[in-house]
């Protein structure tokens, strides 16, 4: 194998691709990343056995061949040379190490047989469909916060993606929910999702498929299968299994019946949120609201710090009610708010509290009370 290829180039690919290999592996092969040299270009692979990245570079191909090298040392190779550089590699066709060149540095890495290196082959997918990255990434953004990280309940350890019939029209829904505050964000149903079956995207993926959304602005390819989902964009693969479990009924969570509507600056109370809870127990979190006519007063008590309150102005013209929240849970949810103003949807003190943002109608959020 010769290849010569932009360091630029090569540089953004072995990122995408090195952040599935995990730093520890019982499995020499699964530390490495297959290089595989076509006409026209070389294809980069990386495994973890639950996930797969492949992504196609140009380059200028001398002799084709493929390898395997040791994919974090790989990055950091080229991550420390020079920009501009030019990159060559070279292997025979019975050496076992493969010689990277770049100006007067040098390097030859321990090569591992191509062949050793494991498929994860998506099989035939039931549904295929063309999904616009910024709808993918507002799917995925509003909701990632709330997966739960519970291994135990390793069916919340994702995001549950389904077709739903909202308001009379079809919509692709995703959900996320750790017990503690659910998120729900539905996107207008892209062709070819209706009747897909519902499927849980593990977290790992989602943060691998954030990362391929930050480059592309075009549409996102879906594939999926019964245990398989693959997204394709700018000649980048990400291929993943699926949850194997059943995601609980959510919308059971979603209370119906609460009467009391609140509206706040989300700015305002997202800022003296994080000015009260400063004086919060790291374990508890725990701010109360007392909301009143006109008025919410927020305050936090720690018998071994202190206590802060602090006063807004709100629109509410119910019954006074005191509830309390998380603090860290309140601000992730208004940190996905993009209008100015946000509406909680409240029964009492000891049932779930719907919050919305008045930008955007095809979100939801449920969050469960604190006793303070």
């Amino acid at each position: 194998m010769r290849v010569i290829i932009e360091r630029a180039a090569l540089l953004k690919s072995l990122n995408h691709v090195q952040s599935v290999v995990e730093r520890r592996n019982t499995i020499p092969i699964l530390s490495n990343v297959l290089i595989q040299a076509e006409d026209g270009g070389i294809k980069l692979m990386a495994t973890d056995l639950d996930i797969e990245v492949v992504e196609s570079v140009k380059a200028d191909v001398g002799q084709v061949g493929a390898t395997t090298v040791p994919a974090h040392m790989m990055y950091d190779i080229v991550r420390k040379l020079p920009d501009g550089s030019q990159l060559e590699f070279e292997q025979g066709p019975d050496d076992g190490r493969l010689t990277v060149s770049a100006g007067r540095s040098r390097f030859s890495l321990q090569a591992l047989p191509p062949e050793d290196f494991p498929d994860l082959a998506a099989g035939d997918p039931s549904h295929t469909f063309a999904i616009p990255a910024a709808d993918l990434k507002t799917l995925i953004e509003k909701t990632r916060f709330a997966i739960s990280t519970e291994e135990t309940r390793y069916y919340l350890n994702g995001i549950y993606l389904h077709h739903v019939e909202a308001d009379g029209s079809d919509a692709l829904r995703a959900v996320a929910t750790d017990g503690h505050r659910l998120a729900q964000v539905q996107v207008p149903c892209p062709e070819g999702a209706a009747g897909m079956p519902g499927v849980i995207v593990p977290r790992k993926t989602v943060l691998e498929v954030v990362k391929l959304l930050e480059d592309s602005e075009d549409t996102i390819d879906v594939a999926l299968s019964a245990s398989k989902i693959r997204f394709t964009t700018d000649g980048v693969v990400l291929t993943s299994k699926l949850i194997d479990g059943t995601f609980p009924d959510y919308e059971r969570v979603i209370p119906q019946g609460n009467d009391k509507t609140m509206e706040v600056d989300t700015r305002l109370f997202a800022q003296a949120v994080d000015r009260v809870s400063t004086i919060s127990s790291e374990k508890g979190r725990a701010v109360k609201l007392n909301i009143s006519p006109d008025r919410l007063v927020l305050t936090v008590n720690n018998p071994d710090s202190g206590s802060a309150e602090e006063e807004i102005s709100a629109g509410y013209d119910g019954e006074p009610i005191d509830i309390g929240f998380n603090s860290r849970y309140l601000l992730d949810i208004a940190g996905q708010f993009k209008g100015d103003a946000a509406t909680f949807l409240l029964a009492d003190a000891g049932s779930p509290t719907i919050l919305r943002d008045q930008h955007d109608e095809g979100a939801l959020y449920v969050l469960m009370p604190m006793r303070v």
